[in-house]
């Protein structure tokens, strides 16, 4: 329990991670970042409720702004509102330079925004880790592949050789 005898959101909230990411994009930095959400969407990100699959960010060149799209937040099933809409746009929130920064490396081909990670953070606040990130050909993700298979592998070898 947490002060005021209040249960610990941290604890109850999931991390959601967005695997897919990693597999098809090579990450060039990462930065977190805050979103503005309703008040229903927060209870179902608190559920788990959240798809960051096909979500992707850009920076609007007229405003300056950032914004997340294809961000799936499901109903929150006890939530008054019927007209739920799970994939609009939502506002990141970050500093001027960050976004600026973001602005500039997007702006090179091939380079897209990426949520790697959604959570709360430990004042309950909603947190998206977003990512510079570069699509990696059909090689890259078998290499990547291959590299993972061989570290399962020896893994497996060490915990064979520890209990044998």
């Amino acid at each position: 329990m947490a002060k005021g005898g209040k249960k610990d959101k941290q604890a109850m909230s999931p991390r959601i991670v967005n695997r897919k990411a990693r597999f098809d994009y090579a990450i060039e930095q990462s930065l977190e970042v805050g979103i503005v959400l309703a008040g229903h969407e927060v209870k179902a990100v608190r559920e788990g409720r959240v798809s960051l699959g096909e979500a992707f960010a850009r920076v609007e060149p007229d405003t300056g702004e950032l914004w997340i799209y294809n961000l799936d937040i499901g109903a929150y099933k006890h939530a008054p509102v019927v007209d739920h809409e799970p994939k609009r746009r939502r506002k990141l929130l970050a500093k001027k330079q960050q976004i600026a920064t973001f602005a500039t490396l997007t702006a090179s081909k091939g380079a897209t925004l990426v949520p790697l990670t959604m959570y709360f953070n430990d004042r309950g606040i909603a947190k998206i880790e977003l990512a510079v990130a570069r699509g990696k050909t059909h090689g890259d993700k078998r290499e990547t592949l291959k590299k993972n298979d061989a570290k399962r592998d020896m893994q497996r070898a060490m915990t064979r050789k520890r209990i044998g």
